[in-house]
């Protein structure tokens, strides 16, 4: 069944919204694999505390270093259900016009760095349509917070893996604002797996189904629609640039994120569309409590130079960098390392 998206102000009202069969049946999906992920790591791992380590402060205030809670979040993952709240408001940014008149569409806006780019994006003036699963409550939040810094906003519940939603998705963004003028690939799905032979054929096609083959499919929904001055942002991770242990499939999804970045940039640089990606380190959004055993998740982002995982209000302003015209008019097929670590992160 192809998913129809709505224009979802109030998911508590419409029963559509919540009934997709094929979005449920993603969401179950993703759950069967998770729980099989879950039952190993029960058998294999030991019940080992954290131990606190100097993290390196954030943005005017001290962030939280390890150990973070030792919580696990049933797939999709709710930001509304986490002990340790993400942090996305950016308080010390300060909005000057930088996206004023845009219209932009972000998957996997409801939460997360999605969350937060959404919020920056109004903020430099832009009306925000959210792509999301079935994270409804978080979705609804956003929107709300998005059209408190005085733009529009509609939310757009659907899966991206299925060509037909992100068809309609990109239609109805465009007849509701008139226009889009940023696409940003942010959905993605992710569960960690160690070793390849846990690696099942039904994991290996939900996560490159979800992370690749769904911003092939909403790039080439969008491009008709982009014109001079627009852009394409997607979401990669240092994960392409370096490789992941016990994420395999994830890895080599964000690699292929980076690679389709930058030929899809070369692509389109005549129509004058600007194609760029940011790879983010370890960011505290709900991808990681839903895929980290509780004993891992305490350690997440203690690896890096930072000793933390980032907020994802330290990551958002990228986005607003490459959305703008004004800041990255010259600027096409790159993929920004934001790791917390020198270098790119390698």
């Amino acid at each position: 069944m192809n998913t129809t998206p709505q224009d979802n102000t109030n998911p508590t009202q419409n029963p559509a919204a919540r009934g997709d069969e094929a979005t449920d049946d993603t969401v179950a999906q993703q759950r069967r694999i998770q729980a099989s992920q879950d039952r190993k790591d029960g058998a294999e791992q030991s019940q080992e505390g954290g131990e606190s380590s100097a993290a390196a402060p954030g943005p005017g205030r001290t962030e939280p270093g390890t150990p973070l809670p030792d919580q696990h979040l049933e797939k999709p993952g709710h930001e509304k259900d986490m002990e340790l709240k993400p942090r996305f408001e950016a308080p010390g940014y300060q909005g000057s016009g930088k996206l004023q008149g845009f219209a932009a569409f972000i998957t996997g806006g409801d939460s997360g760095i999605g969350r937060a780019v959404a919020v920056l994006f109004a903020r430099e003036g832009a009306d925000v349509a959210i792509g999301y699963l079935s994270e409804h409550e978080d979705a609804e939040e956003t929107r709300r917070l998005v059209e408190a810094e005085g733009t529009r906003c509609i939310t757009l519940p659907g899966d991206v893996k299925d060509p037909a939603y992100c068809q309609t998705a990109i239609r109805q963004v465009v007849d509701t604002f008139g226009k889009l003028n940023v696409l940003v690939n942010n959905a993605a799905f992710q569960e960690h797996a160690s070793s390849l032979e846990d690696l099942t054929e039904e994991r290996f096609d939900e996560t490159f189904k979800t992370n690749i083959y769904g911003y092939f499919r909403m790039a080439k929904a969008a491009l008709p629609h982009l014109g001079r001055g627009d852009c394409i942002i997607n979401t990669g991770s240092v994960t392409g640039l370096k490789g992941s242990k016990e994420l395999l499939d994830y890895s080599a999804t964000k690699g292929a994120i980076h690679a389709f970045t930058k030929a899809l940039a070369h692509n389109v640089a005549d129509r004058g569309i600007r194609v760029n990606a940011v790879a983010p380190g370890p960011v505290w959004t709900p991808l990681n409590p839903a895929d980290k055993s509780p004993q891992d998740i305490q350690k997440f982002g203690e690896q890096t130079h930072m000793k933390r995982p980032a907020q994802p209000e330290e990551i958002s302003p990228a986005y607003v960098f490459l959305a703008s015209p004004a800041c990255a008019s010259y600027i096409t097929g790159i993929v920004l390392p934001i790791t917390g670590t020198a270098g790119d992160g390698a």
